[in-house]
């Protein structure tokens, strides 16, 4: 008995805190296990994105469609980027965990988001990606946002992915110039609004000096894609030859 106890004081504070302050899912409330933020029903009812869907975008569409198909919208456009995989579509809950994360520092749902996103790489177009071991390449953000934010929601949650796949979080992209709220932008005005906003840092410069094989970029979540066509572009001009993206959710 005596020493059960003594391992459960090496679990740390993190677990003593689960003493004092029982978690709960973010969903329903029910009580949980140390380290989930969702039970088991309500992560399992989280609706993933399901065929068919738009094959660059991750645009999703009811009823049957046949066969590989892009959406109006990407007919008509050239990306930077091979395709977009988001993991969830949009709905109250899957918003909610974004918005908690992203505008409320509830940063314990990362790993949560990250462990749902890193189920989109089981899409077979990531197969290369996963057998090179391409790393995952969060979008940043400003160095203002961050000192008011304290953290980097993408960032987070690609480190949530890379502990459920293996890869590597690489840092390899810098926001250089601040740019305005994106919300109520179109695509046009959005990738406008992002001419000239990134740039590849130091360990994006290691890192393709060392291979230039492809990445994986992250993030929260795919509305138009002009933020993760933006960080493509930038990549491909430093010399990556592939990129793919990865977001959490459909916007």
């Amino acid at each position: 008995m005596e020493r059960t106890e003594r391992a459960g004081w090496r679990w740390g504070p993190g677990r003593l805190l689960d003493l004092a302050y029982p978690p709960r899912c973010e969903a329903c409330g029910t009580g949980l296990s140390h380290g989930r933020c969702l039970c088991p029903a309500c992560y399992g009812a989280l609706p993933r994105l399901q065929e068919p869907f738009c094959q660059r975008c991750g645009e999703p569409f009811e009823g049957r469609i046949d066969g590989r198909f892009d959406c109006p919208n990407c007919s008509r456009l050239s990306f930077s980027f091979e395709f977009a995989r988001p993991a969830m579509v949009w709905d109250e809950v899957t918003r909610g965990l974004i918005h908690q994360l992203k505008y409320h520092r509830a940063i314990h749902l990362a790993g949560e988001l990250g462990r749902l996103a890193a189920e989109g790489l089981d899409d077979p177009r990531f197969t290369d990606a996963l057998a090179g071991g391409w790393p995952l390449v969060p979008v940043p953000v400003h160095r203002t946002r961050l000192r008011h934010r304290h953290f980097n929601q993408a960032a987070e949650i690609a480190r949530g992915v890379a502990t459920h796949s293996g890869l590597p979080v690489v840092a390899a992209l810098g926001r250089i110039r601040r740019t305005d709220t994106q919300t109520r932008l179109s695509r046009k005005e959005r990738l406008k609004n992002l001419t000239g906003a990134f740039a590849l840092s130091a360990a994006g410069h290691r890192w393709l000096a060392h291979s230039t094989a492809g990445v994986i970029v992250v993030d929260d979540v795919l509305t138009t894609g002009s933020t993760v066509e933006a960080c493509a572009a930038t990549l491909r001009a430093g010399g990556c030859q592939r990129v793919q993206v990865l977001t959490a959710m459909r916007g």
